[in-house]
């Protein structure tokens, strides 16, 4: 496949992905899932000698397969221009995605960047306004707004058919960490339970953040205020592994983030409801390819990912590949962000203006807003759930 007028695939620079990674692994496949982009360099680990043993995992060669980001946009800049990468993606742990984010910016390079897109909102602040300098494409891999139904009931909502949105409840529920398995030689727990590495916060900034971010992409609510009670379960830890968030919306609405490292038995299971004037709705990642819409009076409608259905918007059907029955999941809604930014960085190239606020892709100012959350969600809970401020300059739709 061509990317339109470019008539050759993106050249992709990863950074992160090396032995032992999870998300870098994800991020290459996703972004080669279409065969619009190929993983053409690397930096693939803090280590020198283990960012060029893992080169051969991705098909980098040797020549490309850099000690560190820096070497790396350094030598890759120096390449002609037909030759050297079109972005970076961001698959490191959280306290490094700042430097290498904005590093790649400031070169001119456009990037897709792993959440949460920073370690504190200072650094959040400071990426998104050397974004605004340039006109590079910035994506953050919420990868949940990817998939065809969440984009289905998006369109939805926005275009008024659940009526006014009152209620968003959603969680994010996992189990992983009910004992203190970062005591032992497990990469990611060790990380993402260490507050110099993962910030000021542990379950919340991990996961909840995911279930705060898509109520905002598929109901456009803006928060108004937010009162938030953390707890560390497990003794010894050092961030928390379970919380709970209660949003206050500009309309008058109200929404619940709750999330959950602990729950016995749990495994990814983030799951959304939506209630509004007219109708609700439900949608759960586990289940992905089913929604459920319900209105009083009427009998429940399942909606199921169908492409071909006179009942899928424009929306919901540009996120699919597959006909109905196959299932689609989280590789393809991964992509999805993506192949959406590889529209933008293509628009880019050419000389286009590229749109960088209101995008179907999640961007640097969901990046600043997810950062503002985890910030007043700890800040709340240290004062027994004091109601604090979410609203933040030029936030998004």
């Amino acid at each position: 496949m061509t990317n339109g007028p470019l008539k050759r695939k993106l050249r992709m620079g990863l950074v992160g992905g090396g032995q032992g990674s999870f998300i870098g692994r994800v991020h290459s496949i996703a972004a080669c899932l279409d065969n619009r982009a190929t993983v053409t360099a690397g930096a693939l680990s803090s280590n020198p000698e283990r960012s060029k043993a893992s080169a051969e995992d991705y098909d980098i060669p040797v020549s490309r397969a850099y000690g560190s980001y820096r070497e790396l946009i350094e030598k890759e800049l120096a390449l002609p221009a037909d030759q050297r990468i079109d972005f970076i993606s961001v698959t490191t742990p959280n306290h490094t995605h700042y430097e290498i984010a904005r590093a790649a910016v400031e070169a001119g390079l456009n990037v897709v960047c792993d959440k949460p897109m920073t370690f504190d909102l200072k650094q959040a602040e400071e990426l998104a306004a050397a974004v605004a300098k340039s006109d590079v494409v910035f994506a953050l891999t919420h990868n949940y707004t990817g998939y065809p139904l969440v984009r289905q009931a998006r369109e939805m909502i926005l275009n008024g058919e659940l009526g006014e949105i009152q209620v968003v409840r959603s969680c994010y529920i996992q189990g992983w960490l009910r004992t203190r398995l970062e005591e032992s030689d497990q990469k990611q727990a060790a990380w993402r339970t260490d507050p110099t590495k993962s910030g000021a916060a542990g379950c919340f900034g991990d996961i909840a953040t995911h279930a705060y971010n898509l109520g905002r992409y598929m109901t456009g609510l803006l928060p108004a205020e937010i009162s938030c009670h953390l707890k560390t379960f497990e003794q010894g830890r050092k961030l928390d592994d379970y919380g709970t968030a209660i949003v206050r919306y500009d309309n008058g609405g109200l929404g619940t983030v709750t999330a959950s490292q602990i729950s016995h038995g749990r495994e990814n299971d983030l799951f959304i409801e939506i209630d509004g004037t007219k109708g609700a709705l439900q949608w759960r990642q586990e289940e992905p390819n089913v929604m459920v819409v319900r209105r009083n009076g009427h009998p429940h409608q399942l909606y199921t990912r169908d492409p071909n259905a006179g009942f899928m918007n424009a929306s919901g059907k540009a996120a699919c590949r597959l006909p109905s029955g196959h299932p689609e999941a989280f590789f393809e809604a991964f992509a999805n962000i993506y192949t959406a930014a590889f529209d933008a960085m293509i628009a880019r190239s050419q000389g286009e203006k590229v749109e960088r606020r209101d995008t179907i892709y999640p961007n640097v100012h969901d990046g600043v807003e997810g950062m503002l959350f985890v910030q007043q969600c700890v800040a709340s809970s240290q004062q027994n759930g004091a109601w604090l401020p979410m609203k933040h300059a030029a936030p998004r739709r």
